[in-house]
């Protein structure tokens, strides 16, 4: 099973004005999103009392994630003026 999560491909659309991912086009790339939405939903609500320890793990948890979504858009992230295809 994890063979099917881990295949090759873009699970992202390129954004047409901008930079970055679109939306995702494959399931893996939905239950990517979903999973990174839920932990830093999740992290929020559990440490909302203490923000000290909050603000930082967010910043982790937000971040530490862009380099798959940068490796699984279509086309990597670069620029992008509408232009493009």
């Amino acid at each position: 099973m994890l063979h099917h999560y881990l295949d090759k491909g873009p699970w992202f659309r390129a954004k047409r004005f901008g930079y970055g991912a679109g939306l995702p086009f494959r399931w893996q790339g939905w239950v990517f999103l979903i999973t990174h939405m839920a932990l830093i939903i999740g992290l929020a609500f559990g440490l909302n009392d203490r923000p000290v320890i909050l603000v930082p793990a967010i910043l982790l948890i937000a971040f530490a994630p862009m380099p798959i979504y940068a490796a699984r858009t279509e086309g990597g992230w670069k620029w992008r003026n509408g232009e493009d295809a």
